[in-house]
């Protein structure tokens, strides 16, 4: 399964997003994982190079890959369980090329203004990609959510201006807590730091969501 986790608008958690899912792949599956990452930030890279340094961690393998990637994502699915595409805040090449190969395209937004001004365009990007790749899987996930109760209307209405461009929009989301940050700067997980947290369930909530998505598209289509 290649994963893509990629959008346009940058500060939403991609790259968190996709080291936690990649580690629940590894933990929690016993899968073989690989990120690709192809921001130039290099978040991934980094954090992966700090995770290293411990060796009682499960490995996960990472590559920096650009521009056009597309082969390169087709050759590593054929030696890993999954590919986790790690791609930065921005409309380029690699996220184009990975959107042409990815199983399930997952998109973070927060439930801000400035965030959901980019659905149009990612929805032009989906369409133009199914093209090529009409068996991709898109879903748009809400993270970063402000907990206080009162927030709760703001981040249905971000759902409900997310699906209404017609694409699927994931009950899972995740809230702002600190643990995100505290665990990425020390190469590790949520499920590391507290397995049985907040934090580790809304990564989990999100895979078995796509999971399940993935299998029942897998039986549609035979």
């Amino acid at each position: 399964m290649i994963l893509l986790v990629g959008g346009e608008k940058g500060g939403s958690g991609k790259s968190c997003l996709a080291q936690n899912l990649a580690v629940f792949f590894a933990k929690e599956l016993a899968a073989t994982v690989l990120i690709a990452d192809c921001d130039p930030q290099r978040t991934s890279s980094d954090w992966i190079q700090a995770r290293n340094n411990d060796p009682e961690l499960e490995t996960i393998n990472c590559i920096q890959l650009y521009g056009k990637i597309r082969n390169d994502l087709l050759s590593l699915n054929e030696h890993y369980d999954y590919v986790v595409v790690d791609c930065g805040g921005q409309d380029n090449l690699a996220l184009r090329a990975s959107m042409s190969v990815a199983h399930h395209v997952l998109i973070p937004m927060r439930p801000k203004r400035r965030d959901i001004k980019t659905a149009p365009h990612m929805e032009d990007m989906l369409s133009t990609c199914k093209m090529v790749n009409p068996k991709m899987i898109a879903s748009f996930v809400i993270t970063q959510c402000p907990s206080l109760p009162n927030q709760a209307p703001r981040i249905l209405e971000a759902k409900e201006v997310c699906a209404s461009f017609g694409i699927n929009v994931l009950d899972s989301i995740t809230y702002a807590r600190n643990i995100y940050d505290d665990s990425e700067e020390k190469g590790t997980s949520v499920f590391e730091v507290d397995p049985d947290g907040k934090a580790a369930n809304e990564i989990r909530s999100i895979a078995n969501e796509m999971l399940a998505i993935k299998q029942e598209v897998s039986y549609e289509f035979g």
